[in-house]
């Protein structure tokens, strides 16, 4: 067995350790209604899946409600030790520890250097700053940016630009990575490496979500977990169907 297949994220990865679940969620907002509706899935230590479907399905609202961002209308979220409906607003830093995020725009500050927005994920969460600079070095080694440290995000390419933001992203060891199209600003090339990126972050033993509307991206890789949801509901789970 291949190196690849045997990190595929399908059924074998459904032994692990549930680390995200969601249970009957629901979510609405005043202006345009449903987001979620229903929505129950849940997530293993280790495991990769892709979060699928047409814009404005509720892939962000399901990402920003791991996060912790948003809060559900009905059911409950679990994200390792924490939920929904007990978590408290000095448990939400500890609760990003556990749950980085990469935007599709990036958001990375354009007064500081690459290695300075890495570094300030770090401060933020209160890391030993005797220990930051090489953690930011071996972060952006790990990214492929280590000769990048010094430059400022105008200088970067879109490409270079999303692996500051996954450096940043893995900068408290989360336990989950979650992308919101990562890939959707990149060309070709570029979204290639990023992907590449997230598996390699992934047979470390990260577990990663990526929410894509890119069909082309999800038929290169068949091997991973598919969970594609329409109008705020799940409508297709590649994991379910494989425990049929």
């Amino acid at each position: 067995m291949s190196e690849a297949d045997g990190d595929s994220a399908g059924p074998k990865r459904e032994r692990g350790t549930p680390i995200v679940r969601l249970e009957s969620v629901v979510k609405a907002y005043p202006r345009s209604g449903r987001a979620l509706d229903d929505v129950s899935f849940q997530l293993h230590k280790g495991e990769f899946a892709f979060l699928t479907g047409p814009s404005g399905a509720g892939k962000t609202t399901i990402l920003k409600l791991i996060h912790m961002e948003e809060r559900p209308d009905e059911g409950r979220v679990r994200v390792s030790k924490f939920t929904s409906d007990e978590v408290g607003r000095k448990d939400i830093p500890l609760l990003r520890r556990r749950v980085g995020y990469v935007f599709q725009d990036f958001r990375l500050l354009e007064r500081l250097t690459a290695a300075e927005n890495v570094a300030f994920a770090l401060e933020v969460t209160g890391a030993d700053s005797d220990r930051i600079e090489s953690r930011v070095q071996r972060l952006l080694g790990q990214v492929g940016l280590s000769a990048k440290a010094s430059s400022h995000p105008p200088e970067l390419s879109g490409g270079e630009r999303q692996r500051v933001a996954i450096a940043r992203a893995l900068a408290t060891d989360p336990l989950i990575l979650l992308a919101d199209e990562p890939t959707g600003n990149l060309d070709d090339r570029a979204a290639k490496g990023v992907l590449e990126l997230f598996r390699d972050i992934h047979r470390r033993g990260t577990a990663v979500l990526l929410a894509t509307h890119d069909a082309g991206l999800l038929r290169r890789q068949s091997d991973s977990r598919v969970i594609e949801i329409e109008q705020g509901k799940i409508v297709f789970d590649s994991a379910r169907e494989a425990a049929s």
